[in-house]
């Protein structure tokens, strides 16, 4: 019989899950008191349960409960030794830290993608460049309300936004934040430390004029869209080329930005304004920047690659089935996203480095919807992601030695 080396000795479940250092879960576990009056069902078990709910996409507790039963004897290896009852994994849902499970996302972010220099002033515009936005979940629940459609009731769901930092060069997620849907974007700025040399770009919901301007003395540079109500006046009109028109530039000028009477507390700011027509979406957009010298054009492009932060929060509402909640309470909810974000990361890390062995890359949903329906495969992972067709071949030829088998 030939020999398969695709075969591993765990289910691609634990592979992932390797990818997770138990120094680390046990590490922040004592640091939020994870296991503080828990007899059996630990932080790491209860990360393995929401995890799996994640790549399965469990639409109730239930389902959950019962496909770790059925599946608890693969994951005793990695120290799942306890499969919990549904009001077991209910109440540590609602009790159990969800800031613990915020804080391993940003571990295992750290751990696999690096922790961020102190200066980035002599990389390249994709190397600096963060990405600010937010995306909002909407919940059928008053919990976290404010936010989200109406309901049959005619009351308002709840919703929870998700503010995030997506760094362009990974494209994913290195810094987030979960807020109750009512809460203001601008909150989210003065939580970020970015080395000097960065570009941020964000939505005209994120102006805010102090950390604009500290940005600006630490030497990051920063871009966004021009709010409609914001006092500003020209200061000079700068030349636009022929060639810059063609791309689409309107303007360039340089303006005060700010209120002169409340220069008290936020000193008015000299900066950029770029009136911008693009051809796709059939509109024109007005950009601000701090940054005095580069092209206009440029600016432009890298204000547009902000809508890449689009396709990621399109890809964890499509892999991670963020339409049903297994709590109908704020811990549990967040504890459910993080874990959803988890997820994410690990097909992500799991892509990438499969993507660096071979010339075609996989599509991120063809990655997640293979997990999902081989999570517990015995075969490596990575060697199939690299190697499908000669997986594929190995698997063709064993079967034909074991049919042939049958009539020696």
């Amino acid at each position: 019989m030939n020999k398969n080396t695709f075969f591993t000795g765990q289910p691609i479940f634990n592979q992932l899950l390797s990818l997770i250092p138990r120094t680390t879960v046990s590490r922040l576990s004592r640091a939020y008191s994870g296991d503080r009056y828990c007899k059996r069902f630990t932080t790491y078990d209860h990360l393995v349960s929401m995890l799996f709910s994640s790549f399965h996409q469990c639409g109730s507790l239930r389902e959950l409960i019962t496909g770790l039963q059925a599946n608890a004897h693969r994951l005793k290896h990695l120290g799942l030794t306890y499969t919990p009852r549904r009001s077991t994994l209910a109440d540590a849902n609602g009790r159990r830290s969800a800031e613990f499970f915020g804080a391993l996302f940003h571990e295992l972010y750290r751990h696999h993608y690096g922790r961020l220099p102190d200066s980035l002033q002599r990389k390249s515009i994709t190397d600096r460049l963060f990405i600010i936005d937010s995306t909002t979940v909407s919940l059928f629940s008053t919990v976290m309300a404010g936010m989200g459609s109406y309901g049959n009731n005619g009351k308002k769901k709840g919703g929870v936004k998700v503010h995030t930092m997506v760094r362009a060069k990974d494209q994913l997620p290195c810094f987030v934040h979960l807020t109750r849907g009512t809460e203001n974007d601008k909150i989210f700025l003065p939580m970020l430390s970015l080395p000097t040399g960065s570009i941020v770009v964000m939505d005209r919901g994120y102006n805010s004029y102090q950390p604009m301007i500290k940005w600006t003395k630490q030497r990051i540079m920063w871009v966004t869209r021009l709010h409609p109500r914001s006092v500003k006046a020209l200061r000079q009109s700068l030349p636009v080329t022929e060639q810059d028109k063609e791309q689409g530039i309107l303007q360039d000028a340089l303006i005060d930005l700010g209120n002169p009477k409340k220069a008290h507390l936020n000193p008015v700011q000299k900066v950029r304004l770029i009136r911008f027509w693009d051809n796709v979406n059939n509109r024109e957009f007005s950009f601000i920047s701090n940054n005095l010298t580069m092209r206009a054009v440029t600016i432009a492009k890298i204000y547009q690659q902000r809508w890449d932060i689009e396709l990621f929060f399109k890809r964890i509402k499509g892999n991670l089935n963020l339409q049903i909640f297994l709590g109908d309470n704020e811990n549990a909810i967040k504890i459910q996203l993080w874990c959803g974000l988890i997820a994410d990361l690990l097909i992500k890390i799991v892509k990438d480095k499969a993507d660096k062995a071979r010339k075609r890359k996989w599509s991120f949903s063809n990655v997640a919807g293979l997990i999902r329906l081989h999570l517990y495969t015995y075969i490596n992972l990575y060697k199939f992601l690299v190697y499908p067709e000669k997986a594929l071949l190995q698997y063709e030829h064993t079967s034909q030695d074991r049919q042939l088998q049958l009539y020696t």
